[in-house]
């Protein structure tokens, strides 16, 4: 199972950041690719508890889909709802200029991999641990990643 941890994963999940254009074509959603960078840096700050957010996790969502996302194999479904505080056009960080955005992302996965995350919560999954998260910080980027054939 890929994990930021591995330097491998995390060099191929940068590289794939770093190909990514403002006019990557979208498979998928509404997010242009420019949203979507921004939407990463969200994602990963909420983690940090530098974001805040909603609490929508359920028994199912901690214990089910949770482990289903983490553990299996499949692929994440498209059009899943996102979070109002990482969604573009609601509470999510408006982009501004692409490659300082770009910058930032890069720089707010660095600090992920620094930081011990055990019992952060998702807003989703509930509380995690460090390894956990370490799967999901190669899960979440890889799903958008692929939305804009990366």
């Amino acid at each position: 199972m890929k994990t930021l941890t591995d330097p491998d994963t995390s060099a191929a999940i940068r590289q794939r950041i770093c190909r990514i254009r403002p006019d990557s074509a979208r498979a998928w959603g509404k997010m242009t690719p420019h949203q979507m960078l921004c939407h990463l840096s969200d994602s990963y700050l909420m983690a940090l508890g530098q974001r805040p957010f909603n609490d929508a996790s359920t028994w199912v969502s901690r214990n089910i889909i949770k482990w289903v996302a983490l553990n299996t194999p499949t692929t994440w479904p498209k059009d899943v709802p996102t979070q109002p505080q990482a969604e573009q056009g609601k509470g999510g960080t408006t982009p501004v200029d692409f490659e300082q955005d770009r910058l930032r992302l890069l720089q707010v996965i660095d600090q992920f991999l620094k930081t011990d995350l055990n019992q952060s919560k998702h807003p989703t999954f509930g509380r995690m641990t460090t390894k956990e998260w370490m799967r999901w910080g190669f899960l979440h980027p890889d799903h958008h990643l692929r939305q804009f054939g990366q």
